[in-house]
C-alpha cells in the first residue's frame, strides 16, 4: 500500500507544477516609547481610540473613508477604503482597562508579510492634568532586515509628531 501512495503521489507530483519555496528570514524585536500629554488618561484614552484619522496619517490608500480603532475586546484597527467596504483590518484589539491599557495585535503597516506585533499602550496619571502614555511593541515572525528601526521611526512619527500636537492643540476635544 505505501508502494502504490508513493508511486501515486510521484506521478501526480511530476504532472503538476511544483509551489516554489522560499525561507524567509524570522525574527523578533522591541521596541518601547514614553511621552508626557496633557490631559487625563481618561481624555488621551478617547483621543488614541475612535476615529484616528486626524493624527494617524499613514494609510493604503490616499483618503480612507474611515480610519478607527474600537476600544473594545474585539474591536478592529481598521481602515475603510470606500463605501463598498472595501479596506483592511491593520489589528484587532485583545485587552481593554479603560483608561489604564489598550492592546490590539496585527501586522498594521505590514499586513500581507507573515508579522504579527502586540502593541500595548499604557496610561499612568501625572498630577491632576497631565498622562504619561507608554506604548510597547512585539513583534515576531518576517522581519527583514532594517524593519525594526524602521517601525520604531514610523511609532515615533505617529506618537511624537502627530498625535503629541494633535493632544497640544486640543483636536482631540472637538471629535467629542
Amino acid at each position: 500500500m505505501r508502494v502504490l501512495f508513493l508511486v501515486i503521489a510521484f506521478s501526480l507530483a511530476s504532472s503538476a507544477s511544483y509551489a516554489q519555496v522560499k525561507k524567509l528570514p524570522t525574527d523578533a524585536f522591541e521596541i518601547k516609547q514614553t511621552l508626557r500629554l496633557p490631559g487625563t488618561p481618561d481624555e488621551i484614552f478617547g483621543a488614541i481610540t475612535g476615529d484616528i484619522g486626524g493624527w494617524w496619517d499613514h494609510s493604503f490608500t490616499d483618503h480612507p473613508k474611515k480610519f478607527y480603532l474600537e476600544p473594545k475586546v474585539g474591536g478592529c484597527f481598521c481602515e475603510i477604503f470606500d463605501e463598498k467596504g472595501n479596506g483592511v483590518q491593520h489589528a484587532v484589539v485583545t485587552y481593554v482597562d479603560r483608561p489604564k491599557v489598550l492592546r490590539f495585535k496585527g501586522p498594521l503597516g505590514l499586513a500581507g508579510n507573515a508579522i504579527e506585533m502586540v502593541c500595548t499602550y499604557n496610561f499612568e496619571p501625572i498630577g491632576s492634568d497631565s498622562t504619561q502614555l507608554n506604548l510597547q511593541v512585539q513583534a515576531a515572525g518576517h522581519v527583514e532586515p532594517g524593519w525594526p528601526d524602521v517601525v520604531a521611526k514610523v511609532w515615533t512619527h505617529f506618537l511624537v509628531e502627530r498625535f503629541k500636537p494633535y493632544v497640544e492643540q486640543g483636536k482631540h476635544k472637538a471629535k467629542r
